[in-house]
């Protein structure tokens, strides 16, 4: 287990984490969300013992990080994939790693086959794509076989197979009753992987619960009520009885109705009575992302705006009129051009009048005297003679 106890830090006059307090049990994958620059990346270093806090603690399994017995067998964790020596192989990476933490060296072609590096195990890693230099560091971090593991952006550059793989890894980790500490900006897998979240936003801690409870906090659920399109006045009487029988009713962009306050069996009823058809009647809860974004909203500290391009681009003059003529096509005005005129209306295919041609057409019988002259196809040369008596 993790824990943390009034966890602060700072940088000179700057405070990255503070007042921070948290536990990550065994038996379940937590998540570890924020936006950027709440100090997630900090608390997880000072997790490892790469910084010291300033104040307040954190153990795992009741120890500082620093005065754990040969930690790298007991702690895995990912934090730079890019921290490799590029002229090294994945396999020499993983070897050095298993020498220094007296790990036998089967386990390295183990962990290559885990991660699926087994056919380029011998390749420098300089050479891997972003997606494959995440698989080696989760090698690393499950090569001493540990009990807890950390993972900052785990599925950063894999493809849709490797993120489906990253997903059963850490439930699947987490089931053997590891503690699994994963942090991502990805919600959507988030919501797929993670059991329990931890929140922080500008260092401090927002929200210690299940993600079910996250979602339920942070949103408020709805149901879409939508009537036939073609009965506008069905749709205000039933507006009206929602709003009569207690309900907060708000019109959808695409003539849906919002109803909150009131359970669907209720809705139903309502309409029942008011003798209103119902094309739908459908239950909404919010998305792990929307339930984020709304309890973190007041905690980002980098906010886009719009962009302006002032100066950037070049006004017209006063006067200044499109052209009114298109652009000469190449060869136009040549003997043998000619472009047919566009069509009637009506849509009618064009037809030259009765004893008309179209310009530069040779008369009936009469070669056109504009048309390139055919090449002259070259003789076959004759095959030889064959005698019957040949061999076949």
């Amino acid at each position: 287990m993790i824990e943390a106890v009034g966890l602060t830090k700072r940088y000179g006059a700057k405070t990255a984490v503070y007042d921070l307090s948290f536990q990550v049990r065994p038996g379940t994958v937590t998540g570890f969300l924020g936006p950027n620059g709440s100090g997630k990346s900090t608390t997880m270093r000072m997790i490892l013992g790469l910084d010291q806090p300033t104040a307040g603690r954190v153990t795992i399994g009741g120890h500082p990080y620093a005065r754990l017995p040969n930690a790298p067998r007991q702690v895995g964790a990912l934090l730079d994939a890019k921290a490799v020596h590029g002229g090294r192989s994945a396999r020499s990476h993983l070897l050095c790693l298993a020498q220094l933490s007296g790990i036998p060296d089967r386990r390295v072609d183990e962990v290559l086959g885990v991660v699926g590096l087994q056919d380029v195990a011998r390749k420098r890693s300089k050479g891997f794509s972003l997606g494959m230099g995440q698989r080696l560091g989760i090698a690393a971090a499950l090569l001493g076989d540990p009990q807890v593991l950390l993972f900052d952006e785990p599925v950063n550059g894999l493809d849709p197979e490797g993120i489906l793989w990253v997903r059963n890894l850490m439930k699947s980790l987490a089931a053997e009753g590891r503690t699994v500490f994963v942090s991502s900006h990805l919600m959507s897998e988030m919501a797929l992987t993670a059991e329990h979240l931890i929140v922080i936003g500008r260092g401090q801690l927002m929200a210690d619960m299940s993600v079910s409870e996250f979602i339920s906090r942070n949103s408020a659920d709805f149901a879409r009520v939508r009537t036939p399109a073609d009965e506008p006045e069905a749709r205000e009487k039933l507006s009206a009885a929602l709003t009569e029988a207690g309900g907060q009713v708000l019109p959808e962009p695409d003539g849906a109705l919002r109803v909150t306050g009131l359970p669907l069996p209720r809705i139903s009823d309502l309409a029942h009575g008011a003798e209103v058809r119902l094309w739908e009647l459908s239950p909404h809860q919010a998305s792990l992302e929307e339930a984020y974004m709304r309890m973190t909203q007041g905690a980002v500290d980098y906010r886009s705006t719009h962009d302006q391009r002032a100066g950037l681009q070049d006004v017209p003059p006063a006067d200044w009129q499109p052209p009114t003529q298109q652009p000469p096509v190449p060869g136009q005005g040549q003997p043998g051009w000619y472009a047919p005129p566009p069509p009637q209306q009506g849509g009618q295919p064009f037809a030259m009048p009765p004893g008309t041609q179209a310009p530069g057409a040779a008369p009936a019988g009469q070669p056109n005297p504009y048309a390139a002259p055919m090449p002259a196809a070259a003789p076959s040369p004759e095959m030889p003679k064959r005698d019957s008596e040949d061999p076949q």
